[in-house]
């Protein structure tokens, strides 16, 4: 199945933006914190991706938090956006009941 690429950016690209070394994004595939797709020997990254990466970048070259810290950090914040998702449905079905 072919992939198209109309929502995704290369990663170079990306890397070339941040100021950042190929090699980063990398380290964060094999780590499993990214998904890189690969179309026709090119790296992309999905558009839905960018924002935790661009996380990830400021919490690796401004905070020098490593790799093993960044993916704890990614993780309670998904956990801590489920939470407030899960809030604010719970919100919705009170105000139901009150009404």
């Amino acid at each position: 199945m072919a992939m198209k690429n109309e929502n995704m950016i290369s990663a170079a690209e990306f890397c070339e933006w941040h100021h950042i070394e190929i090699s980063f994004i990398d380290s964060l595939k094999e780590t499993g914190l990214i998904e890189i797709a690969t179309i026709e020997e090119m790296s992309y990254i999905r558009e839905s991706q960018l924002n935790d990466l661009e996380k990830i970048v400021r919490l690796y070259y401004d905070l020098d938090i490593n790799i093993e810290g960044i993916d704890t950090v990614i993780n309670l914040l998904h956990r801590m956006e489920d939470m407030q998702h899960e809030i604010a449905l719970l919100k919705n079905r009170l105000r139901l009941y009150e009404e």
